[in-house]
C-alpha cells in the first residue's frame, strides 16, 4: 500500500507493513481506537448479482440467505469430512456481498466459488483495486476509515468481526466467564486504493499500526485465522470457531454431517490452547515449533506475539489428551516454559443429551422365579 509505506519509521515484512517503529505503542493506540492498520495480508472478493445470497447460503457453514444490508458474519467452506478448506469474513451492502479472506486463500476461494456457480445469477471477482484498513471501533481511526471507505450503495462498507459474542446458531466451547474476544471490537473497512493512499498522506506514525500489532490483539482474543490455525486436518470445533462461523441449525452443506456428529456425539481430536510464554531467554517461538508435555510432543504453535500487557503469548493446537498444566515450547534449540490456558476443553462436543438404550445380553437370562409354573 504505497501511501502507508511512505510514513516515517515503516518496516515491511513478508505479508505487508510489520510496524512503524514502536510495536507496543502501536498496539496500545490500536486497542484504544486511535490507529489504522493497512491489511495487505488480506484480499477482498466481491460477489454480485440478484441470486448471490441464496446461492451463497447453500455452500458454507454459515446461514447467509437473510443477511441484511450492513450486517456482518463469517463463513467456512468445509470438505466432505468437515475439515476447513476456506474462511472469510462476510458483509453485504444490499447489492453485493463482500468476502474478506487471507491473501493466501483468496484466489483459491474465488476459483472454488466460480466452479460452484453453475447457472446462478451471480458474479465472483477478486478486487485488488480495493484496500483493507483494520481498526478497533470507537475512536478517531473509525471516523477516518469510514470516511474513506467504499460506498457504492450509499454507506461505507465495513466488516464487523463477530468474534465479540456467540453468533446466532453458534456454540462456544471455551468455559470462561469473560471471553477475551468480547473486548476486541475489530473492524475492517473496504477502501478504494486511491482513497487509502490519500488518507495515508494525512497521517503520521502516531495514527497507524502494523500487522504485528493487529496480530497481538488477535492472539490475545483467542481469535482463529485461516492463515495460522488451519491445516489439512482442521475441524472448526478444534479452535472454537463454531461460536461465530458455523450455524448449527441451517440446512444441508458440505461437511455438515461431521460438524453435527462431533458437536453432538464426539470430541474433536485436537484442541486450541492459549500459552503464556516465559520471556526470560528473549526467544520468541515461530509457527510450527513443537510443544511438549514432559517428554511427549503434544502439538505445535500456530500463532505467536509479544503483547503490550501480557508479554509473549501464543496459540497452539494440541492433542485432545494433552494434560491441563504447564508445557514447554522448543524454539531454536531453547526450551521455553509455557503456562497453558484451556480454550477448547478435552471434552468439547458430545453436547446432545442422547438417551441410553438398555443393552441386550447375548445369553438368555435366567427365568424369573416369580413366573415359574
Amino acid at each position: 500500500m504505497t501511501g502507508f509505506s511512505d510514513i516515517d519509521g515503516v518496516v515491511s515484512g513478508d505479508q505487508g507493513i510489520a510496524h512503524f517503529g514502536d510495536v507496543f505503542r502501536e498496539q496500545r493506540r490500536l486497542a484504544a481506537g486511535a490507529a489504522l492498520v493497512p491489511l495487505d495480508d488480506r484480499t477482498v472478493i466481491e460477489v454480485a448479482g440478484p441470486e448471490r445470497l441464496g446461492w451463497l447460503d447453500s455452500i458454507p457453514s454459515q446461514a447467509l440467505g437473510r443477511l441484511a444490508a450492513g450486517d456482518s458474519t463469517e463463513l467456512l467452506v468445509l470438505d466432505p469430512q468437515g475439515r476447513v478448506e476456506h474462511a472469510a469474513g462476510v458483509v453485504d451492502d444490499g447489492s453485493s456481498t463482500w468476502l474478506i479472506a487471507d491473501a493466501g486463500d483468496a484466489d483459491a476461494l474465488a476459483t472454488w466459488l466460480q466452479r460452484m456457480k453453475f447457472r446462478t445469477q451471480a458474479t465472483i471477482e477478486v478486487r485488488p483495486d480495493l484496500a483493507l484498513l483494520g481498526f478497533v471501533d470507537g475512536g478517531a481511526a473509525s471516523e477516518r476509515a469510514r470516511a474513506a471507505a467504499s460506498a457504492p450503495a450509499g454507506a461505507p462498507i465495513v466488516w464487523s468481526d463477530p468474534w465479540q459474542r456467540v453468533s446466532a446458531g453458534g456454540h462456544q466451547y471455551a468455559e470462561v466467564a469473560e471471553h477475551p474476544g468480547a473486548e476486541l471490537a475489530w473492524r475492517i473497512a473496504i477502501v478504494p486504493r486511491g482513497a487509502a493512499d490519500s488518507l495515508a498522506a494525512t497521517l503520521s506514525a502516531e495514527d497507524v499500526a502494523g500487522l504485528l500489532a493487529a496480530e497481538a490483539l488477535r492472539v490475545a482474543a483467542w481469535r482463529p485465522r485461516w492463515s495460522a490455525e488451519v491445516d489439512e486436518r482442521s475441524l472448526p470445533h478444534e479452535s472454537d470457531w463454531i461460536r461465530t462461523a458455523v450455524h448449527l441449525n441451517k440446512g444441508c452443506y458440505r461437511g455438515q454431517e461431521t460438524v453435527a456428529k462431533v458437536h453432538n456425539l464426539g470430541h474433536p481430536p485436537r484442541r486450541l490452547a492459549a500459552l503464556h510464554l516465559d520471556g526470560s531467554d528473549d526467544v520468541l517461538p515461530s509457527a510450527g515449533d513443537p510443544v511438549f508435555a514432559g517428554d511427549d510432543e503434544v502439538g505445535s504453535i500456530t500463532s505467536v506475539a509479544r503483547h503490550h500487557e501480557d508479554g509473549p503469548i501464543a496459540l497452539a493446537i494440541l492433542s485432545r489428551r494433552t494434560p491441563v498444566g504447564d508445557l514447554v515450547v522448543r524454539a531454536e534449540g531453547v526450551d521455553i516454559a509455557a503456562t497453558q490456558q484451556v480454550i477448547v476443553p478435552a471434552d468439547a462436543g458430545a453436547t446432545a443429551d442422547i438417551p441410553r438404550l438398555t443393552r441386550l445380553s447375548r445369553r438368555p437370562s435366567a427365568p424369573d422365579p416369580r413366573h415359574a409354573v
